[in-house]
């Protein structure tokens, strides 16, 4: 290969079919011709995509193929809950599934690259992105980052993206891009190694180990280097550390980013940068097609480096079958097969159900029994929505194919007592005197109201930043002209993030977190309201009491001055004057439509040793009249550590079905590796010391006790 052809695998170029930032002024087609283009992002369907690998083989000297890369969140026409949604079900094989449902769609029109699962651990519900990963737990995250990429990938091993159901993964955004400051989008990011690695590097790390195939590098930086320049993250701890052998892209323009960012006089410089750092392929920024082959001559690239990177690219290609036929995922017929199967469409409408957490439910307004002679009232501007359904990142989801909840509870409803009426009280952001008085004059009609409120779906996602996340004001001025009705009121909220829901939690009866469900949003919903399908979703981020509580997250430290929960009123501890420290939903809590009761916690011994097993059971019995699903919890607290440790941890959860009045025992082993961390010396091991445990139904469950030391 000549050195503008190994450039040229270096490069992608963005097709602007769609895009996720600055379209580039770029004109990709003369270097595609020459064989200078490595990926094209952004295009899609089967004679789109034969188009351009056909320009890319026949007019090109080595005829080699180019990768076509999409952001395929949580869906490609089956559009799935949005990934923070879908993480609140626990439920590890549902992700692999639709994961590979997903992967499945796409290979089908052709896309061999997802940009997906993002791993960012999450902290502060103001950022955007919050809605595309999995919460502020790097245990729980790292579970789902292996499910993830495994659902893509066909698996651990790289020989299954031979399968043309398969797609690579690329795990995002690498390193800690949801520590962003003050939740700003694309901020920087301030935080202590020790923090890096304990808290935010794990779930990339079990991406690695899960096979996943490309990285991402983050836009945010790091101790003042930026991602995309470090070699700290892309060279040492990436490839040397923990051996990745695949390649890793800059996201949109990351490289040219680095000259706003401070840290490279111009876009040449930028490319050396990042080159050296580690970066194998440049996402739609046109830097290294520009500039790198400048910086070879004047000796601040080696060829070395260079041919190092084309080689991870050309390896990815070699293994998905397209230099044995770069046409092989190209088939019309089995893309017409495949998109949108009835088999699909039922796995999105149980994750959808199994994603809704019931964070309320006083009066027992959920669920509307079909058996009971009712007027139900829905009011809100998202009874009758299909466009905000699916949420941001849904990939080629038609948004009119979205079950709305107005048609999903009609069609779940028919033929019983239930009667619905229905007024929309005002729009998202607006409302007028009329709207709320035909929406108070309807609710006066009904037994029960059904309130449907929430965000823009464009309200969260990249670029989507919020200093207020509370319900817009014209929402919570129809919830309190309906509080006056005096009528039960169930509030279903439709959202990408954690909202302050203070007011409504203090106000509303009940209160159904039902996030963006995708194309079976509305079947989902209706499942659950019914109660054909007890809620059984827990929380994977925690949900504040106000945004000044921000970031908030249960795996915190201890400061010298704690708040005692047995003395919240003592003064001169780490709390404020104004709110509890607590948040108002805690992470892992959630309700059902029964109850659950945990007891009967024990150890198999009192002490382990580096080379034991600790093996904790306790029985989890259904205390109510309907069967359910508990997600039992167990965390732990190293009490003494040679860094200070996180107030407790996450260690092992099991989600565990019972029918009424059924008691099963649960167990869980944890090993000297489930208790090691980052210490002093940034050598990853577990400390002798005592430890505590709690096994219970949320973060905050602390009923169930035990102690242990480790010799």
């Amino acid at each position: 290969m000549t050195l503008d052809e190994k450039i040229g695998q270096m490069t992608q170029f963005s097709c602007n079919w769609g895009i996720t930032g600055p379209v580039m002024a770029d004109d990709f087609m003369p270097y595609l011709k020459q064989g200078l283009v490595g990926s094209v992002f952004n295009a899609s369907k089967v004679n789109g995509v034969r188009q351009l690998q056909k320009m890319a083989i026949e007019s090109s000297r080595l005829h080699i193929p180019i990768l076509f890369g999409l952001d395929v969140i949580h869906g490609y026409n089956t559009i799935f809950p949005i990934p923070l949604a879908e993480a609140c079900s626990w439920n590890l094989n549902l992700m692999k599934q639709t994961a590979a449902i997903a992967a499945q769609e796409a290979a089908s029109d052709g896309i061999n690259w997802t940009f997906a699962p993002m791993v960012d651990i999450a902290r502060d519900a103001r950022w955007g992105r919050v809605m595309e990963g999995a919460g502020e737990d790097p245990y729980l995250g790292s579970l789902i980052a292996k499910a993830r990429v495994e659902g893509f990938q066909g698996g651990k091993d790289w020989r299954s993206l031979r399968n043309l159901n398969t797609v690579l993964a690329c795990c995002k955004h690498f390193a800690a891009y949801g520590a962003a400051e003050s939740g700003k989008d694309y901020n920087s990011a301030e935080l202590s190694e020790n923090t890096l690695r304990n808290f935010y590097l794990p779930p990339y790390e079990a991406a690695q180990k899960a096979g996943v195939a490309t990285y991402m590098a983050s836009f945010n930086e790091i101790g003042g280097v930026p991602s995309t320049a470090s070699h700290f993250l892309m060279t040492d701890i990436l490839r040397k550390e923990w051996g990745f052998k695949g390649f890793v892209v800059t996201d949109y323009t990351g490289i040219n980013e680095l000259v706003a960012h401070g840290v490279a006089k111009d876009e040449k410089q930028a490319g050396e940068l990042a080159v050296n750092a580690g970066i194998d392929m440049d996402m739609t920024g046109a830097v290294f097609i520009k500039y790198m082959k400048k910086s070879v001559a004047e000796g601040k690239v080696s060829i070395a480096t260079i041919d190092n990177a084309v080689r991870h690219i050309l390896e990815m290609k070699f293994i998905l079958g397209l230099f044995d036929d770069p046409f092989r995922y190209l088939d019309e017929q089995r893309s017409k097969d495949t998109q949108m199967r009835p088999a699909f469409m039922e796995t999105a409408r149980q994750t959808s159900a199994q994603s809704i957490v019931l964070l309320k439910n006083d009066k027992d307004v959920f669920p509307i029994d079909k058996e009971k002679a009712l007027t139900v009232a829905l009011i809100g501007p998202f009874v009758k929505d299909r466009i905000n359904l699916n949420g941001e990142w849904a990939g080629l989801g038609d948004r009119n194919k979205s079950v709305s909840l107005f048609d999903a509870l009609l069609e779940k409803y028919k033929g019983t007592a239930i009667k619905f009426i229905d007024a929309e009280g005002c729009n998202i952001t607006d409302t007028d005197q009329n709207k709320i008085t035909a929406a108070v004059e309807t609710a006066s009609k009904a037994d029960v109201v059904l309130a449907v409120m929430g965000e823009d779906y464009n309200w969260s996602g990249e670029a989507a930043s919020r200093s207020n996340i509370q319900l817009p004001e014209a929402q919570i001025e129809v919830l309190k002209a309906l509080k006056k009705t005096g009528k039960p009121i169930g509030l279903i909220v439709m959202s990408g993030r954690p909202l302050d829901l203070s007011w409504e939690d203090q106000n509303m009866d009940a209160i159904m977190e039902a996030w963006f469900l995708g194309t079976q949003s509305g079947n989902g919903l209706a499942d659950v309201i019914s109660g054909d399908y007890n809620p059984s979703g827990r929380l994977v981020m925690s949900f504040p009491r106000s945004v000044g509580q921000l970031p908030i997250y249960y795996n915190h430290k201890n400061t010298g001055r704690p708040l005692s929960s047995q003395h919240p009123d003592e003064d001169y501890k780490s709390k404020y004057i104004d709110s509890p420290n607590s948040p108002l939903y805690p992470f892992g809590f959630g309700l059902s439509y029964t109850t659950f009761h945990i007891d009967n916690v024990k150890l198999n011994k009192p002490v382990i040793t580096m080379n034991d097993k600790l093996v904790v059971t306790a029985d989890v019995q259904n205390t109510g009249k309907r069967d359910g699903e508990s997600v039992v919890q167990l965390y732990v607290r190293d009490l003494v550590g040679s860094v200070t440790r996180p107030v407790k941890e996450l260690k092992g959860f099991v989600k565990v079905a019972l029918k009424a009045g059924e008691k099963k025992q649960v167990s869980f082993t944890i090993t000297t590796d489930d208790l090691a961390f980052y210490g002093l010396d940034m050598k990853k091991k577990a400390e002798p010391g005592d430890f505590k445990l709690w096994i219970g139904q949320s973060s905050a469950d602390e009923s169930n006790e035990a102690s242990f030391t480790l010799k």
